[in-house]
């Protein structure tokens, strides 16, 4: 396994930094550049201080080269775009000199925002993905733009003509490299995150109350009528299987509309974070004196599922002092898509020493399509040892709770509700979702327009691969980049659209970005299992963790247990003091040195060199 660390500044040359003309970092990197110049040997010296000796036994420490392909074009005296040979030259010569294991990071997603090329590009809308009301969104992450390039791969598109441009002409110089230094290329990860986008980037990722998403462009539009075309055949067919009545396939909407807020023209136009049939029960559960045999979901008394638990929630970690790792979240998503319509009872039962005790409980609220109203009977629950409620929820009607919740008076988390005192003192638990008496609205193109959303990333992705590997780039070395929210049980996944991009049986290998109690969990372990994934990279990974000594080593070695081809620590900088941001935010306080003990940066950094040491 190779340990090949995310480091920024690799185009800082050693001669840049003491020049006081030279006042941010882009300039000192253009500067090096135009000098034929780049970091090797600024990387040599970090490498040796984590591996000295250099890389050697079963556990090798290397570099990740990020190279974000728009980034690599300079504009002409002639106003034309075109690939800058001195930056491409630098790029091959650093691998050349530098000597050591490296990935190969080609980089084109919403990050790939710095540089003239990019500001150009994303004034233009037809490279843009779009809400439903038309309008690309606005986005920034830690102050760093965010650029939502499409997620059609048609070449005709000009974001897609400079990415696949700039991948063929990194590819042609990689084949030309000597061997010995292809050889050191250990993987190559294509794109970065591959996903839809949202409205508050940075914070909106457990977003369920006013949800956004992308793609509405009339040509992604388009695609999802072909889409149901391949997947019903015929309208007849979609009317059947959806209970609706269209003329054709032209006539049917991308579903965008909160049947709550907006005026529909037809059912289908409905969308929200459960439109799609599935509705998220969970909240976290800490239990160190593993008291807790399981955790249960039942519907109208009856049994549904057991639910997972093991999820990270950083959140948690980072607000209570006393517990000691992230891995606390449970959840399981209900399919309620074939429920009647009516007044349910969710009720989440804990299991200890054979008892059953209530954690927590909500009433749903399944409503027809044409919004009639529904009895005010609710079923019976599950019988339970200890108080069915407790505090302050067990005097209040449910329509005023309801209601007291909207309005913000009071949270719709709500603590352990029935365990008994002397359980209670050892769990810690709350109930995050959903909220109390929840309406519901199943709408089966919403289900389908998720899917088709979710076919969108992979098909970008697949012939992003797919160029590389006719460009001539060694299919056995390429891997995706991809995060995975589904370890995080506060996310809305709905958000990101992912799952079809997971797992095995693609083009690339399966990367998987990793931070907080995802690097090493008990969820990612089953996934692993439950997916088959034996060769597999971790393209970002930290641990956030400070509170449990040794937890970053064991997840590293968990790792190597698992098959891990590479690790990429995040991250290390080269960049020169003088010309770095002064203000800590989220991103920065990761960065992996001995005297940084944020985030446990400094006990990660100590592992990197312990477990290179073995």
């Amino acid at each position: 396994m190779y340990i090949l660390p995310n480091v920024e500044g690799l185009m800082q040359c050693d001669e840049s930094v003491g020049l006081k003309q030279l006042v941010h970092a882009s300039e000192a990197f253009r500067y090096c550049m135009d000098k034929g110049q780049h970091g090797a040997q600024a990387l040599t010296r970090l490498l040796d201080t984590l591996e000295p000796g250099g890389p050697q036994g079963k556990v090798q420490v290397g570099y990740t080269l990020t190279v974000q392909l728009l980034e690599l074009y300079r504009r002409q005296s002639n106003g034309q775009w075109a690939l800058d040979d001195k930056h491409l030259d630098a790029i091959m010569k650093l691998m050349a000199e530098a000597k050591r294991p490296v990935v190969l990071y080609l980089s084109s997603s919403h990050f790939d925002s710095i540089g003239a090329l990019p500001a150009e590009l994303v004034k233009d809308p037809a490279n843009l993905m779009k809400l439903a009301d038309g309008r690309a969104p606005s986005l920034s992450y830690f102050g760093y733009p965010i650029n939502p390039y499409t997620l059609r791969p048609d070449e005709s598109i000009p974001v897609n003509q400079y990415r696949y441009a700039a991948l063929r002409e990194i590819a042609r110089r990689v084949k030309q490299l000597p061997l010995p230094v292809q050889d050191l290329i250990v993987a190559i990860t294509l794109v970065g995150e591959v996903h839809h986008l949202f409205p508050d980037f940075e914070n909106g990722t457990g977003n369920f109350s006013d949800v956004k998403v992308t793609d509405y462009d009339p040509a992604s539009v388009v695609l999802f009528r072909d889409w149901l075309k391949n997947k019903y055949h015929t309208i007849a067919q979609l009317n059947q299987a959806t209970g609706f009545s269209f003329s054709g396939f032209d006539q049917i909407p991308a579903p965008g509309k909160d049947i709550r807020k907006a005026k529909l023209t037809g059912f289908g136009e409905h969308y929200d974070a459960f439109a799609a049939g599935r509705l998220p029960v969970g909240g976290w559960l800490w239990d160190p004196s593993k008291k807790v045999q399981s955790l249960e979901l039942y519907v109208d008394g009856k049994l549904v599922a057991p639910i997972a638990q093991g999820f990270n929630r950083l959140d948690v970690y980072r607000a209570r002092e006393d517990i000691t790792t992230p891995n606390v979240g449970f959840r399981h998503d209900l399919d309620f898509s074939a429920l009647a319509p009516g007044r349910h009872r969710l009720q989440i039962v804990v299991k200890s020493d054979d008892a059953q005790y209530l954690l927590g409980e909500r009433i749903l609220v399944v409503v027809p399509r044409d919004q009639s109203s529904v009895s005010d009977e609710i079923p019976q629950g599950v019988a339970t040892l200890g108080a069915a409620q407790r505090g302050w929820r067990r005097f209040v009607p449910r329509w005023l709770q309801a209601w007291l919740v909207r309005t913000g008076w009071v949270s719709a988390s709500t603590p352990a509700e029935g365990l008994p005192r002397e359980l209670a003192q050892l769990v810690h638990a709350w109930v995050d979702l959903p909220n109390p008496m929840q309406d519901v609205y199943f709408n089966p193109l919403a289900r389908d327009w998720d899917a088709f959303r979710a076919w969108q990333a992979a098909n970008f992705l697949e012939h992003f691969t797919r160029t590389a590997i006719d460009a001539g780039l060694p299919a056995h070395k390429l891997y995706s980049h991809q995060v995975l929210p589904d370890v995080n049980s506060a996310w809305n996944h709905q958000l990101f659209a992912v799952e079809k991009t997971l797992g095995m049986g693609h083009l690339w290998r399966p990367g998987f970005n990793l931070y907080g109690g995802s690097t090493n969990s008990a969820w990612l372990a089953r996934f692993l299992k439950e997916n088959a994934v034996d060769d597999y990279g971790v393209p970002e990974f930290n641990p956030q963790q400070w509170k449990t000594p040794g937890l970053h080593l064991a997840a590293m070695r968990a790792h190597y247990d698992s098959g891990a081809r590479f690790i990429s620590p995040y991250y290390f900088s080269l960049i020169a003091q003088r010309f770095r941001a002064t203000v800590e935010h989220g991103v920065n306080r990761m960065e992996l040195r001995p005297d940084n003990h944020k985030e446990g940066s400094a006990a990660f950094y100590e592992a990197i060199r312990t477990i290179a040491a073995e």
